[in-house]
């Protein structure tokens, strides 16, 4: 679960890191990311990134939005820890995150922060 501390709520928050983030599209994700720090008046008191998700009706029934966005905010949660404190994430999900396994979407989420240096990359293990 994520913790309430790391999660986006409002409506302002959400179009700010849209409209004024960068963007990374993936196979089933859009990833958006927006540095709070560059600006004075975002500056939210707490420590740590910040995650929101877009799961449209397009993704699929009530059923497997859900189930998306269950494994979304599963991932952030793993995440929390190696994103810049100052980053607020919004996830939009595409229509292909429904049949997407949660390991790929990992590799997709962790692809697109890294592409935008915000993660540092996990080496693997041979």
């Amino acid at each position: 679960m994520l913790p309430e501390p790391h999660r986006l709520r409002r409506h302002s928050d959400f179009s700010v890191t849209v409209r004024r983030g960068r963007r990374m599209g993936r196979r089933d994700l859009v990833v958006h990311a927006f540095d709070r720090g560059q600006v004075e008046a975002l500056v939210v008191s707490g420590s740590g990134p910040r995650f929101g998700l877009i799961v449209s009706k397009a993704v699929g029934p009530a059923v497997i939005r859900h189930r998306v966005a269950r494994r979304l905010r599963h991932i952030c949660a793993d995440l929390v820890g190696q994103v810049s404190p100052d980053t607020d994430v919004v996830i939009r999900a595409l229509p292909g995150a429904a049949s997407a396994t949660s390991a790929e979407l990992a590799r997709q989420l962790r692809a697109g922060l890294t592409k935008m240096n915000l993660v540092v990359p996990v080496s693997e293990e041979p």
